[in-house]
């Protein structure tokens, strides 16, 4: 089963609405087949599971992280595929919190005369599936939040573009590979004109997709962002209409999308992430200034908070403060999943809720 996590952790971020799942299988006590949930969520792991076998699969047993599919889809139920093969035992880490398939597979299995086992590894891979199980019960998308901070908890240096160390900012290349779309404001990318993209070697391809909010559509015209939009999906939320900008972005490859105010006069939040929602995405990394981390943060918006931080102090070099952060939002939190020292910068993960 933990085999078959780390096929799971292959394309996490990258199957959309659906789970990333990992599957393997054994025949004689050889490992006879692996496979993991294909780009935007098709095919399933267990087909690809199947059609990698190198031997014929009668009295075989397969090890998957989450129940198999039962009902009819884009594609046939992969339990169907399971019995047709003569798959003798099947071991379910845990069960889908989809009700097209919650506890179905393992009725099927068994009227079928299939040895079926569920929760080995349940603690370990129940923790992975955790914004999946979120976004299913919720209808809402996963949001984890980044900052980066220097040892006296500033988040900008206004001598220098990086606060955190070259390994730091691979870890955050590594998260954005690992979700589905990147969530900023116009601010930050005409301020900081960030590339927003993965660029560690063979992983170029799982860069995520990109909504800036921006509601006066202040957004520069010549940033990264919007010269890549043709390469990079990009989707703009604005309110404020301006026919000729909208048109310019339009042209240039941008999604636009308008959204009610709250009733601060500011994007609806709620609103920008049930939109996000409905156009596929599930898993949102969060990374921006401190004014928009504040406003999901208040809103209870964000489910984790990754917090890297340098070993080195700004002083007066230094502006926009998150030591408020530890007092109002993370006070009480314990560190979960990750405490990981980067080469003197550290970084720190909360599970807000």
């Amino acid at each position: 089963m933990n085999l078959a996590l780390n096929q799971a952790r292959r394309n996490l971020g990258n199957t959309k609405e659906n789970p990333s799942v990992g599957c393997v299988i054994v025949k004689d006590d050889i490992l006879i087949g692996t496979g993991y949930t294909g780009i935007n969520g098709r095919p399933h792991a267990e087909y690809n599971a199947i059609n990698n076998c190198i031997k014929n699969l009668t009295n075989s047993r397969l090890y998957v992280t989450l129940e198999p599919c039962s009902h009819y889809g884009k594609t046939p139920p992969c339990v169907k595929n399971i019995i047709r093969k003569k798959i003798k035992k099947v071991f379910i880490s845990i069960k889908d919190p989809d009700l097209r398939s919650f506890n179905k597979s393992s009725k099927i299995l068994k009227k079928n005369n299939i040895y079926v086992n569920v929760g080995i590894n349940f603690k370990k891979n129940k923790d992975f599936y955790r914004s999946y199980i979120f976004y299913k019960k919720k209808k809402l998308p996963f949001v984890t939040c980044k900052l980066a901070s220097s040892k006296d908890y500033f988040t900008i240096n206004k001598n220098k573009k990086w606060i955190t160390n070259k390994y730091s900012r691979g870890r955050v290349h590594l998260m954005r590979s690992q979700h589905d779309l990147i969530i900023t404001s116009s601010k930050t990318v005409n301020n900081d004109n960030p590339l927003l993209n993965c660029r560690i070697k063979g992983l170029e391809n799982t860069s995520p997709s990109r909504v800036i909010l921006d509601n006066y559509l202040k957004i520069s015209l010549n940033t990264n962002v919007v010269r890549e939009s043709r390469k990079y999906n990009t989707i703009i939320f604005y309110n404020k209409s301006n026919i000729k900008k909208i048109n310019k972005l339009k042209k240039l490859g941008v999604k636009m999308y308008q959204i009610q105010l709250d009733a601060n006069g500011n994007l609806n939040l709620k609103e920008v992430l049930f939109k996000v929602q409905k156009l596929g995405f599930s898993r949102i990394f969060l990374e921006s200034g401190i004014k928009l981390a504040t406003s999901f943060l208040k809103e209870n918006l964000v489910n984790d908070m990754k917090i890297f931080i340098s070993n080195n102090k700004l002083n007066k070099n230094g502006i926009g403060s998150i030591k408020e952060y530890f007092k109002t939002f993370l006070n009480n939190k314990k560190y979960r999943l990750e405490k990981v020292n980067l080469f003197d910068d550290k970084l720190i993960s909360y599970k807000i809720k």
